[in-house]
């Protein structure tokens, strides 16, 4: 026979989601469980302090859009009449564009040429408000432009004009040291390699080695075939094709990448890898063996070009807005899906992201939010004349104690607020198997309930710090409780507002439920 923990930690959570949550446990496993959407909204609202620095290939990207209706007398080709003219920022530009357009501080270090191009070049990023202190300007080198002519819905012609040998020793020992020089300046490293000689393999390892020692991601988007020049770096976002190349592995299925992506990760040490996968999303894989596998959320993909660096940019604010890996990737994937629905090398801004996010989630998914934002959204609503209601409590394993209770806590006010406990809080309350019911899951569960308006998840081991910010006008508590016994019961009295009681449903608990269950099972 299995043990009653073993039913509890194994059995009990499997029935509960597979039984009991099924509708909601999928939204969870589509919308929450690599990304809590309360904690991208706040990261987005932060973009604006995050401090980027950008070291790479600068370009300038042309383009020649015209019409063709004829073929030149001089040799059997194409005449293509030029009606429209553009010049944008290409290369590690185009991260940078990425970043500006998201609001965040950039700054660049890289290589010019003096000529033409490079003023204009400069001149660009200044218009973009991008500090430049870290630009040098070589007389000897060409700055990248890439002209393409377009006619008749297709690219008819690129033609390039760069240099491609490596900077001299000068020059590298100028960029190492203004990176070391000002690391303090800056809260993540973006590494855009498109082999052009700007990141010689001395420059990379002493700006990985700055990134380590000051606690700065380094996050680089490779290029070669020879990857152990970014050895020691915090996460590399190659593509398939890339992927392909460094590891030796060829790419046709799932297994194949893996292997491709496991073998490159050990010959260079790598802590994170993730592989960028066009219109099939991305995929991450992580030392300890752990897969996160993202579909792309691309409607229709018309244009994969720049999808790249949208990545390497979202990615790398996300860890330094301090995201774990898996929903910094999803935040990227969320907006390489924009990118690719846009014709040409594009940006993504902060209110498509927004957009996308609340296409994809329920509307229940606004019901929950942090703490801060939320103050703020009661504040509203009290000076409006509405009644606020506060509870809260674990929620594990929702029953119809719990929806009757709280139904009744609603028709006492007209806003009503839960409290629920994370995770964390509930282990130190009730043991080391609790919670059955991870926090955000029940957080989505609470929200789909029409009686309650808002969910905000605290940490601490009571309510009061919660409480003292949300200042309710009413604190609830179940019938089990006497009014001395509440958590908060001064604070809210303090200011004028009142605890009630509210009588439980009798025989209904969660831990009534989980008995009910280990002994049915055990008797089966």
């Amino acid at each position: 026979m299995v043990s009653a923990g073993a039913h509890l930690t194994i059995t009990v959570p499997a029935l509960i989601a597979g039984f009991f949550f099924v509708t909601f446990v999928h939204v969870i496993a589509n919308n929450g469980r690599l990304m809590d959407r309360t904690k991208i909204e706040n990261f987005l609202g932060r973009l604006s302090g995050i401090r980027a620095l950008v070291i790479g290939d600068l370009m300038l990207d042309e383009y020649l859009w015209g019409r063709t209706e004829r073929i030149s007398p001089e040799a059997p080709v194409q005449v293509v009449d030029i009606l429209r003219e553009d010049l944008r920022l290409g290369g590690a530009g185009n991260v940078i564009n990425n970043l500006v357009t998201l609001g965040c501080q950039v700054h660049v270090a890289s290589v010019l040429g003096e000529g033409h191009d490079g003023l204009l070049l400069r001149r660009r990023l200044e218009e973009k408000h991008v500090g430049i202190e870290g630009l040098q300007f070589d007389g000897k080198r060409t700055t990248s432009r890439k002209t393409r002519i377009l006619a008749s819905g297709q690219q008819m012609m690129r033609f390039d004009r760069e240099s491609r040998t490596p900077i001299d020793a000068r020059q590298e020992a100028a960029l190492a040291d203004f990176v070391r020089n000002n690391a303090d300046r800056f809260d993540v490293i973006l590494v855009s390699d498109y082999l052009k000689g700007v990141l010689t393999d001395g420059l990379l390892q002493a700006v990985i080695a700055v990134g380590k020692q000051k606690g700065i991601p380094v996050v680089i988007d490779p290029k070669g075939n020879d990857y152990g020049k970014y050895r020691g770096a915090t996460l590399l976002t190659p593509n398939r094709k890339e992927t392909e190349v460094a590891s030796g592995v060829a790419i046709v299925d799932e297994e194949s990448l893996r292997l491709a992506a496991r073998t490159l990760m050990q010959r260079i040490d790598l802590e994170t890898l993730m592989v960028t996968r066009s219109e099939e999303g991305i995929s991450i894989f992580f030392r300890n063996g752990e897969e996160v596998h993202l579909p792309t959320q691309a409607r229709e993909v018309y244009d994969v070009t720049g999808a790249g660096d949208t990545v390497l940019s979202l990615v790398g604010l996300g860890l330094a807005g301090a995201l774990p890996v898996s929903e910094a990737a999803a935040l990227a994937n969320i907006g390489a899906g924009i990118v690719v629905g846009k014709v040409g090398t594009s940006t993504v801004s902060v209110e498509e992201i927004r957009e996308a996010l609340a296409h994809h989630a329920h509307e229940y998914d606004s019901k929950i939010r942090l703490r801060e934002p939320l103050r703020d959204i009661l504040e509203d609503e009290r000076r409006r004349g509405k009644t606020i209601v506060f509870t809260n409590g674990c929620f594990d394993l929702l029953h119809v104690g719990h929806v009757k209770y709280l139904q009744k806590a609603r028709r006492l006010g007209d806003v009503l607020v839960l409290g629920l406990n994370s995770d964390a809080s509930i282990r130190r309350l009730k043991g080391p198997n609790r919670p059955l019911i991870g926090e955000q899951e029940r957080a989505h569960i609470l929200a789909a309930l029409s009686c309650i308006d808002y969910v905000v998840v605290f940490d601490e081991d009571t309510p009061l710090e919660l409480i003292a910010m949300l200042r309710p006008d009413i604190l609830v508590k179940g019938g089990d409780y006497t009014p001395e016994t509440v958590v908060g019961k001064d604070i809210v009295e303090s200011y004028g507002g009142r605890v009630a009681l509210v009588e439980l449903v009798d025989g209904r608990s969660t831990s009534n439920i989980i008995e009910r269950i280990l002994d049915r099972y055990e008797q089966g």
